[in-house]
């Protein structure tokens, strides 16, 4: 294998590679930054691609690789807890709060992912959320991690895993249930 293979990879995968990213990301600058380290990657390693996969496969593990690598460096930073708005959900016996209960959100039997205003309020509630919660949430349910890989991942312990997305379900709710304007 060789540049030329290369450049043909380049040309013909990096747009599905960028929407993939960006999926993953919602960072349009971060998936254009890991489209391109994947390639520079690629070029690294390109006399190790034997072919036994495709080109895209290839290139898309290692961007899988790229995306997990950003994930599990953002939740290495430190998270200040003395800010942490859960108790507000519960009073001194662990009920819930009446203010603060679950509201219904079926409506009609509809797919709530469906619904465009949804989704853009359930982007702005993820990107509010402190980075290792969010990347918590992302790799169990855009990526479908596994609770252990995404410990093992994140070099982190079960306990703080769960309560990472507890938390983070908590105040995902909190917020779409602030912003969300379903009239």
């Amino acid at each position: 294998m060789g540049n030329n293979n290369l450049t043909e990879w380049v040309n013909k995968y990096t747009d599905d590679m960028y929407s993939w990213a960006f999926f993953k990301v919602s960072d349009s600058e971060l998936a254009k930054d890991l489209v391109q380290d994947t390639f520079l990657a690629a070029a690294e390693k390109i006399s190790s691609f034997k072919g036994k996969s495709s080109p895209k496969t290839w290139l898309f593990s290692i961007l899988n690789f790229k995306i997990i690598d950003h994930y599990r460096a953002k939740v290495k930073k430190p998270y200040n807890t003395d800010n942490d708005s859960i108790s507000t959900f519960f009073d001194e016996n662990g009920e819930w709060r009446h203010d603060k209960r679950p509201q219904d959100w079926h409506e009609n039997n509809t797919n709530l992912m469906d619904d465009e205003d949804f989704q853009l309020v359930l982007k702005k509630c993820l990107d509010l959320l402190p980075s290792n919660w969010n990347t918590c949430v992302k790799l169990k349910y855009l990526l479908g991690k596994s609770g252990a890989e995404i410990c093992e991942q994140m070099e982190i312990s079960k306990n703080n895993y769960w309560q990472m997305i507890h938390r983070a379900k908590l105040s995902l709710r909190e917020c779409i249930e602030s912003k969300w304007n379903r009239d």
